[in-house]
């Protein structure tokens, strides 16, 4: 294939500049990623119509504090996204800054949002409903949740899931502008890559996250469990705790006793992965704790969790094993004759054929698909992780072997995706210069965002006006 999903990852780190103290996402990759309560990240509302400015005397009243061009920020929006702020720092152990240091920062992420959304209207970016969808959608399985049981939990968080979604589709719009106007335009010289890992065999602190192999055992609390079922739960999961602690063999236990969908496949098994790609909530339980160490239970939204460490080591070049994933798709692109929403409907057709028996999926991604791995069937061929862009790899990451996705959009299309297998392979020297080629494209487009940005903000129209309180 060409250009398609397989593409060097954007860094999840990569846009923390401006999202952070309004949307702690990660967008849709990471903030929500721990499984629950207490309550939900979320976006903070959306800027009403700006009132005039209030004399100084009055500081309690909504005020404009700065004019982006020809739009406002109020102190009411500087207020909500320090909140945000600040509730992310608590719930990360971080330091808190001085209440007045904080309100410039957010102030001046604000300043650069502001700025960056008006350049996306001005170049023609939108984001239609399918893509809010599956924004919406992706949030709700990183908590763990039904998208039913997360609008139920943003509205007893005082969040209006309409103003929720909207918020989704700034963030959205943001991405898409940063990719096209950053990501894009990235190029990566063997000298780059060579320069990189030099650096990184200097310094192995900077080879990634700390690898983790976790297991579980979930035992689920249901949304409207009073306070004795839920502590009845608990007794249960502290019943299992003990035996795992005593000598009983885990897995069974999670086959026997676990509400997790794949339980009594897995033995309750996570698998090693980098301590990123797990929910905020298991890496906090289990960071002190060795190999072997029964943890729990923890409670999330979800409910109790019991955790067990299998494994965890450290990256290094020298003995780098990943697990590689072999996958085919079928590649819809919208255009002028087919709209996002038309080429989801017509995938999620072409989906229910396959699943029902009907149509082979190799038949169909060579008569539908408009990549150019289309004559292979849509076979990707095996890959290491980050090789796809994100939206298309986290859908690959929850199938199950044979499983199809429900379509999946990206910045290229919309995607039908079907797992084949996964491996565990230990990588060759030219396989582990490939992956420091895409981390040293990942270091690279942090440095080129934050130019972009400044050259953003720098270009926009900005009048400061009374400070935010």
């Amino acid at each position: 294939m060409t250009d398609r999903p397989r593409r060097p990852r954007a860094p999840r780190r990569a846009w923390p500049l401006l999202v952070a103290a309004v949307l702690p996402l990660g967008a849709l990759a990471q903030g929500l990623r721990q499984p629950g309560r207490p309550g939900l990240a979320a976006p903070a509302p959306a800027p009403s119509p700006a009132p005039a400015a209030a004399p100084s005397g009055n500081q309690s009243a909504d005020y404009i504090v700065a004019v982006v061009n020809t739009e406002p920020i109020t102190n009411h929006e500087v207020q909500q996204a320090a909140a945000r702020l600040e509730a992310q720092l608590q719930r990360a152990g971080g330091a808190m800054p001085p209440r007045e240091a904080l309100l410039r920062e957010v102030l001046e992420r604000l300043i650069s949002e502001k700025a960056q959304l008006q350049l996306a209207a001005e170049t023609g970016i939108k984001i239609d409903d399918a893509a809010v969808d599956q924004a919406e959608l992706t949030i709700a399985r990183q908590n763990q949740l039904s998208v039913d049981e997360l609008r139920r939990q943003l509205r007893r968080d005082g969040i209006d899931p309409q103003q929720f979604r909207a918020d989704l589709r700034k963030q959205l719009t943001l991405t898409r502008l940063r990719e096209r106007e950053v990501a894009a335009r990235v190029q990566v010289t063997e000298a780059d890559v060579d320069a990189f890992l030099r650096e990184q065999a200097e310094n192995p602190a900077n080879a990634g996250p700390a690898l983790v192999n976790l297991a579980q055992i979930l035992v689920e609390v249901p949304e409207t469990a009073g306070a004795a079922r839920v502590e009845e739960l608990r007794q249960k999961a502290e019943d299992l705790a003990r035996k795992a602690r005593t000598g009983a063999d885990f897995a069974a236990l999670a086959r026997e006793s676990s509400d997790a969908p794949d339980a009594k496949r897995t033995g309750g098994e996570l698998g090693l992965r980098p301590t990123d790609r797990y929910p905020e909530l298991f890496v906090q339980a289990t960071t002190n704790a060795n190999p072997g160490a029964v943890i729990g239970p923890v409670r999330s939204g979800a409910g109790w969790h019991v955790l067990k460490v299998l494994e965890k080591r450290q990256p290094s070049a020298a003995d780098m094993t990943v697990v590689q994933t072999h996958a085919r798709h079928i590649l819809l692109r919208p255009g002028p004759r087919l709209t996002e929403a038309q080429a989801r409907a017509q995938l999620a057709d072409l989906r229910s054929r396959i699943v029902r028996g009907q149509a082979d999926f190799a038949t169909l991604a060579k008569e539908y698909s408009q990549d150019g791995s289309a004559r292979e069937g849509g076979d990707l061929g095996w890959a290491n992780p980050g090789q796809f862009v994100p939206e298309f790899e986290e859908a690959l990451d929850r199938l199950q072997p044979g499983e199809i996705s429900e379509p999946v959009i990206s910045r290229f299309g919309v995607h039908l995706i079907q797992l084949l297998e996964r491996r565990e392979k230990k990588l060759s020297p030219q396989e582990q210069r490939e992956v420091g080629r895409n981390l040293a494209r990942e270091k690279k487009l942090d440095e080129d965002y934050a130019n972009w940005a400044r050259d953003v903000r720098a270009r926009a129209y900005v009048e400061l006006r009374e400070p935010p309180q």
